[in-house]
């Protein structure tokens, strides 16, 4: 079985036993989660339901895997014979979350 959830801003297919990168949640390692807005779920022998906007009834439960932060991207800006450049670096905080179990 599968599902569609949201979470920061960003959709994601998932299925049980799935490790994702999402934007950072609050909790530690092993910590459990819960996503309730669930936009399509399905598989298996069960018929797809999409939500209109979420699924009634449908969560997805997952246990947070590791804190950690993306590579670093680097914003360079240079205005050519005016002497002026700036430079900015940048490392979004992200959680590890491994799916443990898809409720319809």
């Amino acid at each position: 079985m599968f599902a569609v959830i949201k979470t920061g801003g960003k959709q994601y297919s998932v299925t049980a036993g799935d490790i994702i990168t999402v934007m950072a949640l609050d909790g530690a390692p092993g910590d459990g989660v819960t996503f309730d807005e669930v936009l399509m779920v399905g598989g298996g022998d069960a018929a797809i339901r999409i939500g209109a906007p979420t699924v009634a009834g449908a969560k997805v439960k997952g246990e947070i895997a590791e804190q950690a932060r993306s590579p670093k991207s680097i914003a360079f800006k240079k205005r050519r014979r005016q002497n002026s450049k700036r430079k900015r670096g940048h490392r979004q905080d992200l959680t590890l979350v491994k799916i443990t179990a898809v409720e319809a």
